[in-house]
């Protein structure tokens, strides 16, 4: 299959993101890379990737753009239960269970690579690292649940949106979306206050409070940290959960 620069630097992002997990084989890397691309699908902002009861019978993985997990309630509040940045998939081994307990939208135009079952478990199951990297993935997400329950249930307003600051820059790390202490927010902050479990005037409140102390600055869709170190003590910011970096 003939390979664009475009196709192959997408394709490298799923790579660096589960390279950070468990180191791929030469093998594995070729054959992801040959699923990957030749289960290419696009999709614009807003939409729902899948549904909440929706049967499930493929992995997607994210090539890029951002998309949330999230859950609504009867009456129409919603709250996002997390996010999926380029490199990672949507619930690598959800086809285990008979249909999902939660939806999965577009926050802005997806590129994403969708493999069918059948062709995920053949690929997972003719390369060990390959399947240990993608079960690492799914222990990553279950960590960050818990410590987006810590930020619902135990944290301030300031630390619920300095830690989710904090948490977007370092997964975004890996794959190479960073540029010095900046990076995208392409959110917006109804996002936010879904995402933190606070109204939209609260949550605007302290975003202000953390521009006005000097830890960040968010414009033009741009998140820029201007101290790291200070923000993540603020949020009582600890990464390990993340898995950023492998024991040698």
């Amino acid at each position: 299959m003939p390979l664009s620069t475009s196709d192959r630097s997408l394709v490298e992002l799923v790579i660096r993101r589960l390279t950070v997990l468990r180191p791929l084989s030469t093998e594995a890397r070729a054959s992801l890379e040959y699923a990957l691309l030749e289960g290419l699908e696009r999709v614009g902002a807003n939409e729902d990737l899948i549904s909440e009861g929706d049967p499930v019978d493929s992995v997607r993985v994210v090539l890029s753009g951002w998309l949330c997990r999230y859950k609504t309630l009867e009456d129409g509040r919603r709250q996002i239960v997390n996010f999926i940045f380029p490199g990672e998939s949507c619930d690598a081994h959800a086809f285990l269970l008979p249909v999902m307990d939660h939806s999965i939208a577009t926050m802005t135009p997806v590129v994403y690579a969708e493999i069918k079952r059948a062709r995920f478990e053949s690929l997972t199951m003719g390369d060990r690292s390959l399947a240990e990297a993608f079960w690492c993935e799914t222990l990553v997400n279950n960590a960050i649940q818990r410590e987006w329950a810590i930020n619902l249930g135990r944290r301030t307003a300031l630390e619920r949106v300095a830690h989710l600051f904090c948490e977007i820059f370092e997964r975004l790390r890996p794959v190479g979306m960073v540029d010095g202490n900046s990076c995208v927010m392409p959110v917006t902050q109804m996002d936010l206050a879904d995402a933190t479990g606070l109204s939209v005037v609260h949550l605007n409140r302290t975003v202000q409070e953390l521009r006005a102390s000097g830890l960040i600055v968010l414009r033009d869709r741009t998140l820029t940290i201007n101290d790291l170190d200070a923000l993540k003590a603020a949020a009582l910011f600890a990464p390990n959960y993340l898995q950023l970096y492998r024991l040698t």
